[in-house]
This record gives C-alpha cells, structure tokens and sequence, in this order.
C-alpha cells in the first residue's frame, strides 16, 4: 500500500470542500474559519490516516485552514517543544484551528503549565485567551496550587472590557471557580452579576446560558448542590 502523500490529502481536502454546500463555508466564516469543510468527515480522514507527525508537519506548514485543522488531529501532542508551540499558536488567528490546538495538542504535551502561565499574561488578547482555556481546565481538573482569590481578582478587574475572544475565555475560570468550588461561589457569582459579562448572549433552549450566575446556579443544581 503506498504511504499518503501531503498532495494526496490536499486533494481529497479540495473535493471535500467543492462538494460542501455554501452554506456550511457562510457559518464557518461568521465564526472566522475560511473553510467550508465538514469538521465530521475531517474526523473520518483523521481516524483513517491515524497518528502521523511528519504528515501532520507538511499540513500545517500549508496555508489552508482544514489541512492545519486535520493535522491537529493527526499529530503526536508531546512531541512538540515549547518553543514549537509558542511559534504555531502565534500564528494560528483562525478560531477553531486556535481552539483544536489548544485542547488537542497543548493540554497535552509536558510543557502546558509553563505555558498557560506565559500565555494568560499575554499582550496580544489571542494568545491570553489560549493561557485562560489551560487556565480554565486547570481550574476544574487540578486547582492545587492555585491562587483563586487572585485569579478571581483578575477576572474581576480585567473582564469587563477585555476583546471578545478574551472575555470569553476568562468567563468560563470564573464560572467554574464558581461551580467546583463552593468557598468561592458567592463571591463567584457576585462578580458575574456586577460585570454583567455575557448576561444577554443568545441561548438556546434547553441550552445552559454562558453568563456566569446563570451557568453556576444551573451547574451546582444538576449536581444537587445548595
């Protein structure tokens, strides 16, 4: 069987993107991916093609949206050294190729802690809100350690006026502070309701409102909490 080719990939790439219909490449590109591409097929491509990091590193090196996306899938997380990581999301502005890269790749390679703590400080409010994603799974999976009355004052002090990509990602800290911790519920929730963040965002029904006391208040009851 001969190996799958760069070449190969862009090509079926293409034929997917010509088969897909204007109005998937209209939603993506609200959303700020330039793609048109069926993120379910992507997936079906990268279940076939398994894990293949000299592949992955051709993919990425192109300048197509789904190709980047479909190394992400494919690449081996821990083989990446800080640096590499630093270099690829600095250069990644489409959201869901910054959000693949995020939980895919860096939540698991040894170096995501150095990095959540460089990226969250951030100048550049793209690169903050990929420190504030790690920080945000930090938060519900391994808080030892953390400071989350300082972490609190930040949100505190910083949200209300961050980018929107930004305000998004320190959200979901402060909502989980909220939800995992009850020590720090109230003052949680008392944040949320003064900055108001979110508080209007269109929700589905049936669907878990992102504004920070609603999402808490829902979150805590689920889980029989007071």
């Amino acid at each position: 069987m001969s190996e799958t080719t760069a070449a190969d990939v862009m090509a079926e790439l293409a034929e997917l993107a010509t088969i897909e219909d204007r109005k998937m490449r209209s939603v993506n590109e609200k959303r700020g991916d330039d793609h048109g591409v069926n993120l379910s097929k992507l997936r079906v491509i990268a279940k076939r093609l398994k894990m293949q990091q000299d592949l992955a590193l051709e993919l990425r090196a192109t300048d197509d949206t789904a190709a980047r996306l479909l190394a992400l899938l494919i690449c081996r997380p821990k083989a990446f050294e800080r640096d590499e990581l630093d270099a690829i999301l600095r250069a990644s502005r489409a959201p869901k190729v910054h959000d693949w890269l995020v939980n895919y790749v860096v939540k698991k390679n040894p170096c995501a802690e150095e990095l959540r703590v460089t990226w969250s400080a951030d100048a550049d409010p793209v690169v903050a809100s990929a420190g504030w994603a790690l920080t945000s799974e930090r938060v519900g999976k391994k808080p030892e350690g953390m400071d989350l009355p300082v972490l609190l004052d930040t949100v505190e002090a910083e949200m209300k006026y961050a980018p929107d990509r930004l305000q998004w990602a320190m959200n979901h800290p402060l909502a989980h502070i909220g939800i995992e911790h009850s020590e720090h519920r109230a003052r949680a929730i008392d944040i949320g309701e003064h900055l108001e963040v979110l508080k209007d965002y269109p929700t589905p029904p049936n669907c878990t409102s992102p504004y920070a006391p609603s999402w808490i208040s829902e979150m805590v009851s689920r889980q029989g909490g007071a």
